[in-house]
């Protein structure tokens, strides 16, 4: 028979689940607080826990945490009156099964329990494994835009070549799937990509990252250690946001893209290194050139080949294919069968103004995943998308409307001299 646990300290709410599960033919144990619920899930045995988040002595978030390292493939449901949207999002992200307010639709509650209990071990067990398979491959660009036609066709061209490539774009576009894609298809692919992200490494720590350094170069450098051009030898380098690296470091870079050489930190032997670069950023590096906050010739040998990656607003035409993607990763990912997203839905993601780019796009998508019912409906984005992203454009609707420029200025200069008298 299968065995539930409810973990509540309010004995009224385990009472109405117990007599409501029983009624089921569920076996039902409870536990009135975190610590007496980890010493009965020591003793194994059960097939799906229910977990209120507010208690004494341990929370339910920390018996979340518990059970993920007692029993990883344990479904845990977990219940709450006092929780939010934010609070929903960060218990499912956490490894919990589902999230049901209180008082719970027991309807609701009981179809999570069933499917709670339909995930087996070995299937959790090979959905994981096919999780980090997937994970381990790179990502197909997704997208039939012309703009995304072009970058496909720029990489066909370019890949097999040693040719450096610089991609550009707006943050959360998507550069450094364009840098893979360019590794995966060149015949460096079996070699490493390594990827350094300019601007998250302090500019005092930027030559030690990408050159290494000697033991005893500074204070802190107890050992001998390699950098990001000898990881990458034989393969692909790949700087991201290199317009926010310091000019000391972009000398460097330079001397090595000339030289096929590189000197490690507090060393004086030069390191032959065989290593493509690809470099990324979301600055427009004439004008910091023109500042003078970025070399003129590092820019001419890092810019052989230019691409430029579309925000999504420039591309609202793939948002169909990135929602259906998105969906079917997510879902996969949180071992649940993919949520059907209606017709109307997925107009109103469309008319959206996306500022945050594909990034943006995957967080939404997969709040609504989280947040919505069977399906995503118009509704769905309008109660957990709309309100806080405030990203309907009055003036694009406004220009919708509108043939010409003519005409929507005599509606504007209309509506001006009714406001003013």
């Amino acid at each position: 028979m299968v065995k539930i646990l409810i973990i509540d300290d309010e004995e009224s709410i385990r009472n109405v689940l117990r007599d409501i599960l029983e009624m089921e033919d569920y076996k039902v144990d409870e536990a009135k607080d975190g610590i007496n619920a980890l010493s009965k899930l020591k003793k194994g045995g059960y097939d799906a826990v229910i977990c209120d988040i507010k208690m004494p002595k341990m929370d339910g978030m920390e018996v979340l945490e518990r059970v993920q390292i007692l029993q990883p493939d344990l479904p845990v449901i977990m219940i709450s009156g006092h929780g939010d949207i934010d609070t929903a999002v960060e218990t499912v992200k956490k490894g919990a099964f589902d999230y049901i307010s209180k008082p719970p639709d027991l309807n609701r509650l009981l179809i999570t329990i069933r499917n709670a209990l339909d995930k087996s071990s070995l299937v959790t067990e090979t959905k994981v494994l096919k999780r980090r398979i997937k994970k381990s491959k790179t990502q197909e660009i997704i997208g039939e835009s012309e703009g995304v036609q072009r970058i496909k066709e720029t990489i066909d061209r370019v890949a097999p070549t040693d040719a450096r490539v610089l991609v550009t774009g707006p943050n959360g576009t998507g550069k450094e799937l364009v840098a893979r894609w360019m590794h995966e298809k060149s015949n460096r692919s079996d070699k490493p990509i390594v990827e350094v992200n300019c601007a998250a490494i302090p500019s005092e720590l930027i030559e030690s990252e990408l050159f290494g350094h000697e033991k005893g170069a500074f204070t802190s450098a107890v050992k001998q250690r390699i950098g990001k051009f000898e990881q990458a030898n034989g393969g692909t380098l790949f700087l991201d946001e290199i317009g926010d690296m310091s000019l000391s470091a972009q000398a460097k870079v330079l001397r090595a893209l000339q030289e096929n050489r590189i000197t490690r930190v507090g060393g004086d032997k030069e390191i032959k290194v065989d290593v493509r670069v690809v470099a990324a950023t979301n600055k427009d590096l004439r004008e910091e050139i023109n500042a003078g906050r970025f070399r003129e010739d590092l820019y001419h040998r890092l810019a052989v080949i230019i691409i430029q990656v579309p925000s999504l607003n420039q591309r609202k035409e793939d948002i169909p294919l990135l929602v259906e993607h998105f969906v079917e990763a997510i879902c996969q990912d949180y071992g649940r069968p993919a949520k059907k997203v209606e017709a109307d839905a997925l107009a109103l993601l469309q008319e959206m103004d996306w500022t945050g780019n594909i990034r943006e796009l995957r967080n939404v998508i997969e709040r609504l995943i989280i947040l919505s019912e069977k399906s995503i409906k118009r509704a769905d984005v309008e109660q957990f998308v709309a309100p806080s992203m405030h990203k309907f454009h009055p003036l694009r609707q406004l220009f919708k409307e509108h043939e010409d420029l003519q005409s929507l200025q005599k509606e504007v200069e209309a509506e001006w001299h009714k406001f003013k008298a």
